[in-house]
């Protein structure tokens, strides 16, 4: 009986996505099937773009080097990076939301550092921080934390006037008005700025490796190039960009649990 129940959770499941992706995965697969038929007949030079079975074969060939080294690398550049862009984010959102001078000195400064090109920061970092750790993370951080100061303080501004208005009646304080009304309806917008926050941290964390480095994906793609070996190049790139789908996977997940437990709390209360 146990087991019948498991069953039909399962096939309800599968239905649910296979309902929702079902469209994507047939394009896709139809997608990998042209690409390779178009290698394997030779109409595309395999060093110029590898078949995806050469790609699958190069995974497996250079797996101990991909998944225990440098796979691990980026990974701890992305989490560092990322866990900095969301507490500096958070506070100078906050802090510009609060004060009107911190907006106006601090907003500025917010915006132009996103039109340096992080090419031509990236041998700063390096001499600052050498060829270590924090210089990718610098990179990192510096591309990923714009997304999540101006999402958070986007959606800090969206407070209802009239339930602001009411709840200064009821003798609410600022801080009350902040933590009950402005942080619940900025939510959206700061978890809209952490799925793009997180995947700007796998492209920082590459571009920070192949400008210096000495392990990571992009350190790995780049020496790979530099050997004309594609398919283990490709392979890199396959791997980043699986990291960059999980870790935004993963966020929306946290989302979809939070908004969940959330609503259910206000139900269960009300």
């Amino acid at each position: 009986m146990r087991s019948d129940r498991v069953m039909v959770s399962v096939r309800t499941w599968l239905s649910k996505w296979f309902s929702q992706y079902g469209l994507f995965v047939v394009l896709m697969f139809l997608l990998l099937a042209i690409w390779e038929t178009i290698v394997r007949m030779g109409w595309v030079p395999s060093f110029i773009i590898p078949a995806p079975t050469a790609i699958i074969g190069s995974l497996v060939e250079h797996r101990r080097l991909l998944l225990t080294i440098h796979l691990p690398a980026t990974f701890m550049e992305v989490i560092v990076g990322f866990g900095l862009s969301i507490v500096t984010g958070i506070m100078l959102a906050t802090g510009m939301h609060m004060n009107r001078s911190i907006e106006k000195a601090i907003y500025p400064f917010i915006v132009i550092s996103q039109t340096i090109p992080l090419i031509a920061l990236s041998p700063v970092f390096i001499l600052w921080f050498g060829y270590t750790l924090w210089s990718k993370v610098a990179v990192v951080f510096l591309i990923a934390f714009f997304p999540i100061v101006v999402s958070t303080y986007d959606g800090l501004r969206q407070g209802d006037p009239e339930q602001r208005e009411l709840l200064l009646t009821m003798g609410a304080s600022k801080w009350d008005i902040f933590c009950k009304l402005q942080i619940p309806l900025a939510l959206p917008s700061f978890f809209s700025g952490l799925k793009m926050s997180v995947v700007y941290c796998v492209v920082g964390a590459t571009i920070g490796e192949w400008l210096g480095g000495s392990k990571g994906l992009g350190y790995f793609s780049r020496r790979m190039s530099s050997n004309m070996n594609t398919n283990a190049m490709f392979a890199a790139i396959v791997l980043l960009s699986l990291l960059g789908i999980v870790l935004f996977v993963l966020i929306a997940w946290l989302e979809k649990r939070f908004n969940t437990r959330r609503h259910g709390g206000k139900g269960k209360t009300g």
